[in-house]
């Protein structure tokens, strides 16, 4: 192996937000010494990677998506971090060794661990994980009142601190299905902009229509019942548009649910940008229904007992020692998140989720779960409405409407969103066909492709 050849490329370098008092070069130092208690102590969002020595450490929250990829070049291995898939493979590309690619042997770095990868040679080593988040569970009050006033006033404070970093004149949408997360988040936004001495106008809600969905009525209510119809959009826009071909492109990812839910977020930011070509800045309650475990458990092979015994099943999946974690991809939220990030990035948005910050994860977990649904699948089911609605209320002094939850690529379409459900094995046919199509550039007989071996003159 050549000596004295940089063999780490970051593409992105240091990414923060929310983290207050904490810089990024703060950030990069506690990586590269793998302090995990300074991450640990840090609140908000961020992803950073650094060398010591010959190990490379990573490290990223839910908010920011990292992924790496170990390429052979100089007689030995180059390690390429990215955000994104094809921004890894580009860089291989322009070194002519995109032959050297597989979309599925890259990785993505799970949220809350520090990654290390020693860079030693042939054959690459397994990665090393610490873990920097390690939250507290069912240490909080059982009354739902109390809990309630917990876990919004921890989404307050992220909500508000993250709108305190963004220009004042500057608007910020919500992506708004009149749910009981994209209300509590309009309600609270306004409360934010208020106390920041900034106009609540300025708050603009936004609801995606392709004809016939539940959504656009409720969320119309709901702003009505709020006073805040003027403060509302519906954002109507042809079903020809919702292409989960597209989707799968832009989130590099085959999970079906996660497929739909980026294809409908694609219309809904396709058409905001289209009315408002400079709007920068979005919001939503992505993480609202991980930390209140609010999924149907018919829809999968969970059981009540298995969401209550691994606290963190939705936010990290099954964890990074299980035979369910996936290589390629993290698991839960940490994996999923790029439905939200991917798409708002595509049409040049800055996305936020104050329920994806660890304080709020953290202040959900501390609701005693087991003790307050006692065994009771429809208790847990109804836990959500009950904790957001009592927390706002205690928050922002707003009793708001609590709707049943409705998935948003459901809400949006209707009858037609059955039309348009996908599986998994035709999610990742189509992944696979949109790489065979980009790697026979780089494998076909006309292709510019040099050796691992080859050492630059």
């Amino acid at each position: 192996m050549l000596q004295g050849v940089e063999r780490l490329v970051d593409l992105t370098g240091p990414r923060l937000t929310c983290t207050e008092g904490v810089s990024a070069d703060e950030i990069v130092r506690a990586v590269q010494e793998a302090d995990t208690i300074t991450l640990e102590r840090v609140d908000g969002h961020f992803a950073a990677v650094a060398r010591q020595g010959q190990t490379v450490r990573m490290a990223r929250t839910i908010g920011f998506p990292l992924r790496y990829f170990v390429a052979k070049m100089f007689h030995g291995p180059f390690l390429i971090v990215g955000e994104r898939i094809d921004q890894l493979f580009e860089w291989c590309c322009t070194r002519k060794i995109g032959w050297q690619f597989d979309p599925l042997y890259t990785r993505m770095v799970p949220a809350h661990y520090v990654v290390e990868l020693d860079q030693i040679g042939c054959p690459d080593p397994a990665p090393r994980y610490r873990r920097f988040f390690h939250p507290a569970i069912s240490t909080g009050s059982a009354d739902v009142a109390e809990a309630g006033a917990a876990y919004i006033q921890a989404s307050y404070r992220a909500l508000k601190q993250w709108m305190a970093s963004i220009p004042a004149h500057e608007p910020i949408a919500v992506a708004f299905s009149g749910g009981i997360d994209s209300t509590a988040i309009l309600v609270l936004a306004r409360k934010a902009a208020q106390e920041l001495g900034t106009d609540p106008g300025r708050i603009r809600a936004f609801t995606l229509d392709l004809g016939g969905g539940a959504d656009v009525a409720q969320a119309e209510d709901v702003v009505r019942s709020l006073g805040l119809q003027d403060q509302w959009e519906a954002v109507r826009v042809p079903e020809e548009r919702y292409r989960p071909e597209d989707a799968i492109r832009v989130i590099e990812d085959y999970h079906p649910l996660d497929v739909e839910c980026a294809a409908a977020s694609l219309c809904l930011l396709e058409g905001i940008r289209e009315r408002y070509p400079s709007l920068r800045y979005l919001v939503d309650g992505d993480g609202g229904d991980e930390n209140l475990k609010s999924y149907p458990l018919e829809d999968s092979d969970l059981t009540i007992s298995s969401v209550l015994r691994n606290p963190l099943l939705y936010q990290e999946g099954w964890g990074v020692d299980a035979i369910k974690h996936s290589l390629t991809y993290s698991g839960g939220l940490s994996r999923s998140y790029v439905r939200t990030y991917a798409p708002a990035r595509h049409f040049g948005f800055e996305a936020f989720s104050p329920f994806t910050v660890r304080s709020v994860i953290e202040a959900a977990l501390a609701i005693p779960f087991e003790a307050v649904i006692q065994g009771s699948v429809d208790k847990l089911y109804a836990l959500k409405g009950e904790v957001v609605r009592a927390g706002v209320e205690s928050v922002a002094g707003v009793r708001m409407p609590s709707n049943p939850k409705r998935r948003f690529q459901d809400g949006m379409g209707g009858d037609r969103y059955r039309r348009w459900r996908v599986s998994k094995a035709w999610c990742r046919s189509v992944f696979l066909r949109q790489w065979d199509e980009r790697l026979r550039e780089v494998w076909g007989p006309n292709a510019e492709r040099i050796s691992g071996n080859a050492v630059p003159a």
